[in-house]
């Protein structure tokens, strides 16, 4: 390997807590402040809503064991795209291996955007910025927390270890202060719920899949964390368990001072749950504390995803993609990145956005659990510090739940996961064109 800061590699400086901070930091967010709502909404039964976030935890650790397999035996830059391109072999791999990148790539684009979405509508909810769209507040957002990347591996490691631990801090008192609350009223004094609907169970699970989204964070820097096989590991194991405990705990609290009825269809349950418990100015001290935490996993997000083009540019010999400045950030990636989603946060509509985003993800969930198995098979040989239990179950179980949940976002909103299909189909013919003719001009 080239040494660090020679312009074609990363530099591996981050530890096993950056790790654990990726997966909270990636993952806690606009999901658990937003999210509620729409899982009320879908499921208006407390006891259902609780069972529905813990099998969200249980699906993630399970999905977890072939992203963590993959990721202990390869030990390169690139996340999901440089695990299926070494799973499917020398000549399906840079196909199959570019397409999970660039829907990977393409979901969290949309998961950049909505998060700026909804860092605007919180802003209005403060009365803040009312006369700018919201659309425009959520670019403006993506384009400066862009620019903080720049300014290298190390702070932007650094910041995210920060903003992770105070953003664990803030939902831990939270959680206690509604459980202290003197309006709070238990969980079985809540009304009986209506029917349940096979629609409302699937716009549900879309929330709750969503709101897990960011788990493998800590996968995507395997050429950047030290002891990588050991780190990623316990980072992504830790950090599902801190998250989804944190998840029920926080929808417990949440259910202790508001019905499902009243939770239905809120931006913002956090906020309505302390104003029900603390009175009208706790809200607003929540849409506060929640802005920050959507700042801190829009940091994640922007980190994390270059990593995965600057190594799809680096093996196709794209060079202005695939540079790295002296201080490890992969500077043409990373404005792609950035870029990007500010376009597509002119949208402005976060459930469209969601839609969109958790579509291409879970497709890239399968294609994971897939090539867990097919390689295997391949190199039975590999070095694997970690090894799934009771494989190939775990894998079989994930690529099912997977398939399943993209069976019912595809009948519950047909249009944008189609339109989510045929961009990645555009977007993967264009960068096969493009980098073909390079190719070939290189070479006359």
């Amino acid at each position: 390997m080239k040494p660090a800061g020679d312009g074609s590699h990363l530099l591996r400086v981050l530890g096993v807590a950056f790790g654990i901070a990726a997966v909270i930091g990636g993952t806690i967010g606009q999901g658990i402040l937003r999210s509620p709502g729409l899982v009320a909404q879908g499921i208006p039964d407390a006891r259902l809503i609780i069972a529905l976030w813990i099998l969200g935890g249980v699906i993630a650790m399970i999905d977890a064991m072939s992203t963590v397999e993959l990721a202990a035996s390869i030990r390169r830059a690139g996340g999901n795209y440089a695990f299926t391109r070494r799973a499917y072999g020398p000549k399906a791999g840079p196909v199959v291996g570019l397409a999970t990148g660039l829907a990977d790539w393409l979901g969290y684009v949309g998961v950049c955007a909505f998060l700026g979405v909804v860092f605007g509508e919180y802003l209005h909810r403060l009365g803040i910025g009312t006369t700018v769209p919201i659309a425009g507040l959520a670019a403006a957002l993506i384009l400066v927390i862009g620019a903080i990347q720049m300014l290298g591996t190390r702070i932007a490691g650094a910041s995210q270890q920060l903003g992770s631990a105070i953003k664990a801090l803030m939902f831990i008192v939270f959680m206690v202060a509604l459980f202290f609350a003197p309006r709070a009223a238990p969980i079985t004094s809540i009304d009986p719920a209506p029917a349940l609907t096979v629609v409302g169970v699937i716009i549900a699970m879309r929330a709750i899949v969503g709101t897990y989204l960011g788990w493998n964070s800590a996968a995507v820097f395997c050429e950047e964390v030290k002891d990588p096989a050991r780190s990623i590991t316990r980072a992504t194991f830790s950090g599902i368990a801190l998250v989804t405990l944190i998840y029920v705990l926080t929808n417990i609290a949440f259910l202790q001072v508001l019905t499902p009825a009243e939770m239905a269809g809120s931006p913002l349950v956090a906020g309505d749950a302390a104003a029900r418990a603390f009175g009208p100015s706790a809200d607003t001290f929540v849409t506060a504390i929640s802005l920050i935490s959507l700042v801190t996993i829009l940091n994640m997000a922007l980190m994390t995803l270059p990593r995965a083009i600057f190594a799809m540019a680096r093996d196709r010999g794209v060079p202005g993609l695939s540079h790295v400045a002296k201080n490890g950030t992969p500077i043409g990636a990373a404005i792609l990145m950035t870029s990007a989603s500010a376009l597509m946060a002119t949208v402005g509509v976060y459930e469209i956005l969601l839609a969109f985003s958790v579509t291409l993800t879970t497709t890239v969930a399968a294609c994971i659990n897939l090539a867990a198995i097919v390689l295997r098979r391949r190199e039975p040989d590999l070095e694997r510090p970690y090894r799934m239990p009771l494989f190939p179950l775990p894998a079989i179980f994930s690529l099912l739940v997977n398939g399943a949940l993209l069976i019912a976002f595809l009948y519950e909103g047909p249009a944008i996961s189609l339109q989510a299909y045929g961009l990645l189909a555009i977007v993967t013919v264009a960068v096969l064109f493009l980098t073909r003719r390079t190719a070939i001009r290189a070479e006359g």
